[in-house]
């Protein structure tokens, strides 16, 4: 562990009355939880796919051009 991590991770468990592992522990739990509502999107090469909604129409290289040149 990062010794600026761990410097937190003490002042934590200190003002919570615990142990610095207890204080890991709880924090891995946490980020490791799933969000509800939170739907895990697919990946392709290690990019994020949005997901696919029914019924839209798919986005043109025109539709694309606009947008960008409108930026």
């Amino acid at each position: 562990m990062d010794d600026d991590i761990l410097v937190i991770v003490k002042e934590m468990a200190v003002q919570q009355g615990k142990s610095a592992g207890e204080v890991v522990s709880n924090l891995v739990r946490k980020a490791l939880a799933p969000v509800p509502g939170n739907v895990r999107l697919r990946t392709r090469n290690g990019v994020p796919l949005l997901p696919v909604v029914p019924g839209a129409a798919r986005p043109t290289l025109e539709l694309i051009n606009r947008l960008r040149d409108e930026e």
